[in-house]
């Protein structure tokens, strides 16, 4: 993909240009392009994007507020760099919060639904059988995505947009983190807890969520990832 393709058209306002560098790098970041601690220049930015230092700024502290940028005073801002111990804690929020989602996505989950994730798993399965590091982000981009639909299903706005958060939280950690280069979001896990789910047991839906969960964490150690150059990364 060349920068032609993912910048901001040229006529929106600063506002909407912001936005579009926002969701650019973000994309870049949850897909695993931009590795944690990658230095994101300002000035590098606005040439790539062909727009000033202001626009870019507030591209970065959207960015900032979500937790995916740390500014650093007199050095500039960079891709969060989640430690061992914020981690962990990426992991027991979401177990705190998504035994919740299952609970209220039972509830409302209707044929429809139920047909879109298990479309969605087809979709999965297609991306684990791919090659190569953009079927890779693809996969790890898929399996993040299922538990942004169960929280849609769920109904609640508010805890949709902590689960976007926490997913986008979860992308960093794997990245700096995770053994296997590879979405550690297993396939099987996610049909399970759809037959559970599909079947009204709350209870094994939940149980079965919770150890998702663990699964996901259980990949992890303290190994460094090497990622890419930020021209690099937003050229792919």
């Amino acid at each position: 993909m060349s920068l032609a393709q993912i910048a901001p058209p040229s006529d929106p306002t600063q506002e909407d240009r912001a936005q579009a560098i926002r969701d650019t790098l973000r994309d870049a970041i949850v897909d695993r392009r931009l590795a944690p601690g990658t230095k994101l220049s300002e000035s590098e930015v606005g040439t790539l994007f062909d727009v000033s230092r202001t626009v870019v700024r507030a591209a970065l502290q959207m960015l900032a507020f979500e937790g995916l940028v740390r500014a650093e005073r007199n050095r500039g801002a960079f891709v969060s760099n989640p430690t061992p111990d914020e981690a962990r804690q990426v992991f027991a929020a979401r177990r705190l919060i998504e035994p919740g989602i299952v609970d209220a996505a039972i509830e409302r989950l209707t044929p429809v639904a139920v047909k879109r994730l298990k479309d969605h798993l087809m979709e999965e399965t297609r991306h684990q059988h791919e090659r190569g590091p953009s079927a890779r982000r693809a996969e790890i981009k898929a399996s993040g995505d299922f538990h942004l639909m169960l929280a849609e299903i769920s109904g609640n706005a508010i805890l949709a947009k902590f689960m976007d958060e926490l997913v986008a939280r979860s992308s960093l950690v794997i990245a700096l983190y995770g053994r296997s280069g590879v979405s550690s979001c297993g396939h099987n896990d996610h049909a399970d807890l759809l037959d559970a789910l599909e079947t009204g047991d709350v209870e094994k839906a939940r149980s079965l969520m919770l150890h998702h969960i663990d699964h996901i964490e259980a990949d992890l150690d303290l190994r460094m990832k090497e990622g890419l150059a930020l021209k690099d990364a937003l050229a792919l």
